[in-house]
């Protein structure tokens, strides 16, 4: 399992991962895993949407949040917030499978669609379900963040299949999140299928790689200083 990183930037992360193997073999273990190149050449889809807008548009977004009574952050205070955050959901996560990356003010939590769901379902599974409700906790204890959930799949069968797969598992984690305490209104989802892959398909562990669904959390941020 590639543990948990927190990166400075984008494109120092690519710069750094993008010279090394997809695959790794562990010599001691035999042990071949997603090496950190493989999610570093993901890193240019990632950010994509790590710094970038939200579904819906970042403003519109901010509005209704606000407008539904969930305050903003001034800005002195938004790199503070995302870290008690951040600690949180790491603590929560420890030993689950879930990936943690933090990305300026901005967290993504990286599920692999293995832990989450059962082949070609978006039910999510009961095994996984007491760390979804610690994340649904902390993400309910700290409202003021707006909270994008992405479905993705392997290359595996068509877009007619793929899509609405993720897109039905994006929406579930959505729900599931929902109906833990976490406002409706700070929540949106998207599935992509296939179309933003982190690692090379042409191998196992590489499409288990790309089977995930992500939680994608941004600070709502004031104008106080």
């Amino acid at each position: 399992m590639i543990p948990a990183k927190r990166f400075a930037g984008i494109a120092m992360g690519a710069a750094l991962l993008a010279s090394t193997a997809a695959c790794v073999t562990d010599p001691v273990t035999g042990e071949r895993t997603i090496s950190k190149a493989a999610i570093g050449a993901g890193l240019g889809v990632i950010g994509g949407y790590l710094g970038g807008d939200l579904i819906g548009g970042r403003n519109d977004r901010t509005e209704k949040i606000v407008g539904a009574g969930i305050g903003a952050i001034a800005g002195a205070g938004i790199g503070a917030y995302m870290d008690r955050q951040e600690q949180r959901i790491r603590e929560q996560t420890a030993g689950s499978g879930v990936e943690v990356d933090r990305v300026g003010d901005e967290l993504l939590l990286r599920m692999p669609a293995g832990v989450t769901f059962a082949t070609n379902s978006y039910a999510v599974q009961p095994q996984f379900q007491p760390t979804l409700d610690e994340v649904a906790r902390t993400l309910a204890d700290f409202p003021s963040t707006l909270i994008d959930v992405y479905g993705h799949t392997d290359s595996t069968g068509s877009d007619a299949i793929n899509i609405p797969l993720s897109q039905n598992r994006a929406q579930a984690v959505g729900n599931y999140l929902i109906a833990r305490g976490v406002n409706p209104a700070r929540i949106a989802t998207q599935g992509f299928g296939s179309s933003r892959p982190i690692a090379e398909n042409t191998t196992e562990v590489g499409k288990q790689a790309n089977r995930r669904v992500e939680i994608r959390v941004v600070p709502v941020q004031g104008s106080g200083v």
